[in-house]
């Protein structure tokens, strides 16, 4: 397990609200027990949002907050200024790069298709092994049930082994999945599993 205090949680999320409150609540909850916990947050550096929330909640619990955003994005004025570290990049695969290397553990909350986008390319990292720090989805509400069941069919179809769906980390309790994701996390930390080239 890292040491306490020494754990950076990368969360992939949604830049809109959606239409369920709930999935804002979760959002909060996500943020205050990063902070709550003494861990910090790197994320995508908006500030709209479920990825607003995150931020805004570990940012009121105490938490550190790093955020990577695309100059692209940020010219359109999307960046939240308002957290410590708010890197300004020139694309979005630099966005990820950074992301990855800061952080311990990863979870995608709700989100449309950058959230999936970031949660299969860090999922596919650790199946094809670049690196072996924990990858969890966070199933608000069951918003994530249809995307499950297709997962279920494309292993039964053959192109996926149960046991590369099983490294996923499932849970529907924000507070409960990201302590798991923290047992899960391997010893030596952010950098020395991460092999991207």
């Amino acid at each position: 397990m890292t040491a306490f205090g020494d754990f950076t949680l990368c969360v992939f999320c949604g830049a809109s609200p959606g239409v369920d409150p709930r999935f804002m609540e979760a959002a909060r909850r996500v943020g205050s027990w990063i902070g709550t916990q003494g861990h910090r947050l790197v994320y995508g550096g908006g500030r709209s949002g479920l990825m607003g929330a995150v931020a805004d909640a570990a940012l009121a619990a105490g938490a550190r907050v790093t955020g990577v955003i695309p100059e692209r994005l940020m010219a359109l004025e999307v960046g939240h200024v308002g957290i410590h570290d708010l890197r300004v990049v020139s694309s979005m695969h630099e966005r990820k790069r950074q992301m990855a290397e800061a952080a311990h553990a990863f979870v995608a909350l709700p989100g449309g298709l950058g959230t999936l986008e970031e949660l299969f390319e860090i999922w596919t990292w650790r199946q094809l092994g670049y690196h072996r720090r924990p990858v969890g989805l966070l199933n608000t509400a069951g918003f994530h049930d249809p995307l499950l069941a297709f997962l279920d069919a494309v292993c039964a179809a053959g192109f996926v082994r149960r046991e590369q769906i099983d490294q996923l980390i499932v849970d529907d309790d924000p507070e409960r999945l990201l302590a798991r994701l923290l047992a899960a996390s391997p010893p030596d930390g952010r950098r020395a599993d991460l092999r991207l080239t």
